[in-house]
């Protein structure tokens, strides 16, 4: 699961009024390269919640990006090149996504979170 994918996810369950950022709960980490579309960077950076954001990429061992950014920082080819490594080529192959106010674990195999909620849940 790329942290793309992460920024965008929150719990769903009943009741739940906080469910997003999840937590991360890091096994397993891989790179993969991916090539790099700066005006596809450009674009989903106004959709990205950057504290999340910021917050998963440290739990995955990358710390090379600033704590507050805007998007000023877009002209910039070293910040691009880093938000494109945290966005779209770290993967978390193994682990879980745990909800911030339940604290329900929602596990990641293969680099697939499995968000289906138990029947009490809907």
């Amino acid at each position: 699961m790329r942290l793309l994918t992460h920024n965008m996810l929150s719990s769903n369950i009943k009741g739940v009024v906080n469910g997003f950022p999840l937590r991360i709960e890091a096994e397993k980490v891989v790179e993969k390269t991916v090539e790099m579309n700066g005006e596809f960077l450009k674009n989903m950076f106004q959709k990205i919640d950057w504290k999340a954001f910021v917050d998963a990429s440290r739990v995955m061992g990358y710390t090379e990006l600033p704590e507050e950014a805007d998007s000023s920082l877009l002209d910039s080819d070293e910040f691009l090149n880093k938000f494109h490594h945290a966005l779209l080529e770290l993967h978390l192959e193994e682990g879980a996504l745990v909800c911030p106010e339940t604290g329900r674990r929602f596990p990641i195999s293969k680099g697939i979170p499995n968000m289906l909620l138990h029947e009490d849940e809907v």
